[in-house]
C-alpha cells in the first residue's frame, strides 16, 4: 500500500490490491464448489451429505476465522503509522492463536457432532456420508487456521498476488484428489461425498506448507523474520486480537450461519428439494466472492489510511469498494438470469433437481443485490476497527429479522421452501441499511476528532 493523491489513483491502486483477492477468494470457494458439483454427479443422496456436513462447517470455520482476520486491521494501522517493528510480534501471536483455535474445535467437535446429527431428520445414507465428510475435514483443521493466519499477514502488507498463487496451486490438487477419491479411479477408494472432505484436508496442508516457506524465504516477508525468533505467547497479545476478531468473527458468523440454518430448517423437506436447494445456494455464494474480495480489499485499503490519520482518503476508498460491488452484482444478475438452466444442469442430471434449482436461483439474484451493498461496508468498517457494533447489527438482521420471516412463510404459508429464501433477502437487505448508516457515522466522528486534533 502507498499513498495516493487522487481519485483516479484510488481507483487504481484499489483494482490493483482487489483483483488478487478476488481471484484467491474464486479459487478458494472453488474448492467448496468442486466438492459440491463433483459429489452432485455421485448422486443426490452425496450431493446431500455434502450440503449438510458443509452448513455445518462453513458458519464455523468462517466465523473462527474472523477472529484471526483481526490480524488485517492490526498489521495494515501498524504500517500505515510506520511502526512495523510491532508487526512479526502480532503475526506470531496470531500463529499461537490459530493453534490454540483449532485444538478447541476439535475437541468440541469430537463431543458434539454425532448429536446433532443424531437430532436431524436425515437419510442414513446422507447422514453417513455428512459425518464422514466432517471427520475426514477435521485432519486438516490445523494447517487452514494456520494458513489463514499467516493470508492475514500477507494481505496486510499489500501482497494479495501472493496469496492469489498460494490458492492458484491449492485448487488444481483439490481438484485431482477430489477425482481420484470421489469417484474411485486409479486405483483409490471410491468414497464419494467423503472423498471430498479427504481431498480438502490433503489441501490445506499443502497450501499451508507452501505459505510457510514463502513468508520465510522470500520478500518482502524474509524481513520480518517469522519463525526465526520465538515470541512468548501472550494473554495480553491475544486479547487485544480477540477484542477485534471476536466481533468480526461474530459478524461474520451471523450472516453465515443464518445459511446453513435455512439448510438445516430444509431437511424437513425430501431429498431433492435439499439438492437443489443447496446447488443454488453454492452458486449464488460462488458469485457473492466479488463483494467479500471487496470487503477484504477495503479493510486493507481503509485500515492503512486510518493508521496514517487520512480519514478523508478512507472514505472515498469505502464509497470506490461500495459502487465497484454494487455495479458488478448488477451485471452478475443479469447473467444468471439468462442462463439460470445451464447452472443447474452443472450440479445434477435429475430433472426434478435441475426444475427446483433454477427457480431457486431467481430468488439468489435479489439477496446477491443485497449483499453486494452490505459486504463492503463490513470491510471498511473493519478497516476502521469498528467491529462491536457490526456484530450486533448482524444478529438483529440476520436472526431476529431474517430467519424468523422464512420460518413463517415456509411453514405457515404456501410458499413452502421459497420462504426461507425470502426470509434471507430480509435479513441482508436490513443489513445493509443499518451498517451504511453506521459506515456514515464512523466517517462523521473520525472527521470530527482529526479536526480537533
Amino acid at each position: 500500500m502507498i499513498q495516493t493523491y487522487s481519485f483516479r489513483d484510488k481507483y487504481k491502486s484499489f483494482i490493483l490490491l482487489v483483483v488478487p483477492v478476488l481471484i484467491t477468494q474464486l479459487g478458494l470457494y472453488a474448492m467448496n464448489f468442486l466438492d459440491t458439483v463433483m459429489s452432485g454427479r455421485s448422486g443426490a443422496d452425496q450431493l446431500a451429505g455434502v450440503a449438510i456436513g458443509s452448513s455445518l462447517w462453513v458458519p464455523i470455520f468462517t466465523g473462527l476465522n474472523g477472529i484471526l482476520m483481526a490480524l488485517t486491521p492490526i498489521v495494515s494501522q501498524l504500517e500505515g503509522a510506520k511502526n512495523t517493528k510491532g508487526v512479526p510480534r502480532s503475526v506470531m501471536q496470531a500463529v499461537y492463536l490459530s493453534v490454540v483455535v483449532s485444538i478447541i474445535v476439535l475437541i468440541l467437535g469430537s463431543l458434539v457432532l454425532n448429536p446433532i446429527l443424531g437430532a436431524m431428520s436425515l437419510d442414513q445414507e446422507v447422514e453417513k456420508v455428512a459425518r464422514g465428510y466432517l471427520i475426514a475435514l477435521a485432519c486438516g483443521i490445523l494447517p487452514l487456521f494456520l494458513y489463514g493466519a499467516l493470508r492475514s499477514f500477507i494481505d496486510a502488507l499489500g501482497q494479495t498476488r501472493i496469496t492469489m498463487f498460494i490458492t492458484l496451486i491449492g485448487l488444481p490438487v483439490n481438484a485431482v484428489f477430489n477425482y481420484l477419491l470421489i469417484f474411485g479411479k486409479a486405483g483409490f477408494p471410491e468414497l464419494g461425498g467423503i472423498g471430498a472432505g479427504v481431498a480438502s484436508a490433503i489441501t490445506y496442508w499443502i497450501t499451508a506448507l507452501i505459505t510457510v516457506i514463502i513468508v520465510i524465504k522470500f520478500n518482502p516477508f524474509r524481513g520480518y523474520k517469522l519463525f526465526r525468533k520465538f515470541y512468548t505467547p501472550s494473554l495480553k497479545a491475544w486479547k487485544e486480537q480477540l477484542k477485534i476478531g471476536v466481533p468480526i468473527g461474530l459478524a461474520i458468523f451471523f450472516e453465515v450461519s443464518i445459511f446453513a440454518a435455512v439448510t438445516l430448517l430444509m431437511s424437513d423437506f425430501n431429498t431433492v428439494t435439499i439438492a437443489a436447494h443447496q446447488a443454488a445456494l453454492n452458486f449464488a455464494s460462488f458469485l457473492y466472492m466479488l463483494p467479500l474480495s471487496i470487503s477484504f480489499a477495503l479493510t486493507i485499503a481503509v485500515g492503512f489510511e486510518v493508521g496514517a490519520g487520512r480519514f478523508k482518503d478512507a472514505a472515498q476508498y469505502s464509497y470506490i469498494g461500495i459502487i465497484a460491488a454494487v455495479g458488478f452484482a448488477l451485471i452478475l444478475s443479469v447473467f444468471l438470469i439468462a442462463f439460470d438452466d445451464q447452472v443447474a444442469r452443472m450440479y445434477s442430471n435429475e430433472p426434478e433437481v435441475i426444475k427446483l434449482t433454477t427457480s431457486f436461483l431467481w430468488y439468489a439474484v435479489f439477496f446477491q443485490l443485497a449483499d453486494a451493498f452490505g459486504a463492503p461496508i463490513q470491510g471498511a468498517l473493519r478497516g476502521y476497527k469498528d467491529v462491536n457494533v457490526t456484530f450486533m447489527l448482524s444478529f438483529i438482521s440476520y436472526w431476529v429479522l431474517g430467519l424468523p420471516v422464512g420460518y413463517y412463510l415456509a411453514n405457515f404459508t404456501t410458499l413452502g421452501a421459497y420462504g426461507y429464501w425470502i426470509g434471507l433477502i430480509s435479513g441482508l437487505s436490513a443489513g445493509a441499511v443499518f451498517l451504511f448508516v453506521r459506515l456514515k457515522f464512523i466517517q462523521s466522528h473520525s472527521y470530527s476528532s482529526s479536526e480537533q486534533k
